[in-house]
């Protein structure tokens, strides 16, 4: 996902947050007073908001769609100590945005039952997790962004490369020091969720226990294997089934496997997949209907559901991802 090139709410009332928490899974964050009345509901939207201005629509917090269940705010930046990171709101790119305005739409976001996360990484993101120190680095760091700004957690979407033994470490010492209320989210490259030895793919299993969603980023890859070995071209029904079946087949949970696409065709360099085809995918995945040549031995009626890349080139694009994928989502048994 990059910050560059262009790739990469009404208020719930008590009663509505409550019945929330009781029928998905319960989120939150260390800043979150009110994290055991809100959920991320059973089947949920992600999308990646731009802390910069790339050509997309600029926004603010507050201007997120509804749709959006979890806004991953992209990106957190690296500090000089390795593993630690820290975040700058880019308050000129947008529009004199301030951080106390930044701090109230967290919480406006919040009390309308959504989950606000500190996204680490991006295409030229520099975070480096390689030893004991820098996993304390970050778990300490990362605890301490929640705690000044609310974050509900962090979603990692490393694209330089991961290791999985202490990446596993910061996240299992992030995921002590938040609690319950913990969310974490990924969004890994195609290739490395091919197989479950690749350094992500070990990590997503090793922090199974805590892990919300993997957004795989099925775009700006070309073809790729799917899980019954043949080879399918991104964009189509087949690669975000095909490639979903590696991760549903190969220790995840449903709940825990989410399609990530582009917003619009401007969002990415390759792999631009039409809400249709999008909606097709995930009725395929937990119907068995709608499927092309590729069909799941079984059905998954629990999986999680998708993410944008991002909410500004969806806004760019009159919003018409959200109102579709979002809506077709949140329909899901």
């Amino acid at each position: 996902m990059d910050r560059t090139r262009s790739r990469a709410g009404a208020v719930l009332g008590s009663l509505t947050a409550l019945a929330l928490a009781v029928t998905g899974l319960i989120t939150g964050g260390a800043g979150s007073a009110d994290a055991a009345t809100r959920a991320v509901p059973k089947h949920a939207v992600t999308g990646y908001w731009q802390n910069f201005d790339n050509g997309a629509q600029v926004q603010k917090l507050a201007d997120v769609q509804d749709e959006y269940d979890i806004v991953a705010v992209a990106f957190a930046d690296a500090t000089a100590t390795q593993g630690q990171i820290t975040f700058n709101l880019d308050s000129a790119g947008l529009g004199g945005y301030t951080v106390d305005q930044f701090k109230a739409d967290i919480k406006a976001k919040q009390a309308a039952g959504k989950s606000v996360i500190i996204s680490v990484g991006g295409e030229k993101g520099a975070v480096a997790v390689n030893d004991a120190a820098s996993a304390a680095a970050f778990a300490d760091s990362a605890y301490e962004l929640m705690q000044e700004y609310g974050f509900d957690g962090v979603d990692i979407d490393l694209e330089n490369g991961l290791n999985s033994t202490y990446m596993t470490q910061a996240l299992k010492s992030l995921g002590s020091k938040a609690g319950s209320g913990f969310v974490l989210t990924m969004a890994p490259q195609t290739i490395d969720m091919q197989s479950p030895s690749n350094e992500y793919f070990k990590t997503a299993l090793a922090v199974k226990d805590i892990l919300t969603v993997v957004n795989m980023q099925y775009y700006n890859s070309g073809s790729m294997l799917g899980c019954d070995g043949k080879v399918y071209s991104q964009g189509t029904v087949d690669f975000l089934t095909g490639l979903a079946c590696i991760q549903l087949e190969n220790g995840l949970a449903p709940s825990q496997v989410g399609i990530g696409v582009p917003a619009s065709s401007r969002a990415a360099g390759g792999g631009y997949a039409a809400p249709d085809v999008v909606n097709d995918a995930l009725d395929c995945l937990a119907k068995g209907t709608g499927c092309g040549s590729f069909k799941p031995s079984k059905t998954y009626p629990d999986i999680r559901g998708a993410m944008a890349w991002s909410t500004n080139w969806d806004a760019t694009d009159g919003s018409s991802w959200s109102k579709s994928v979002g809506a077709h989502v949140h329909g899901l048994p």
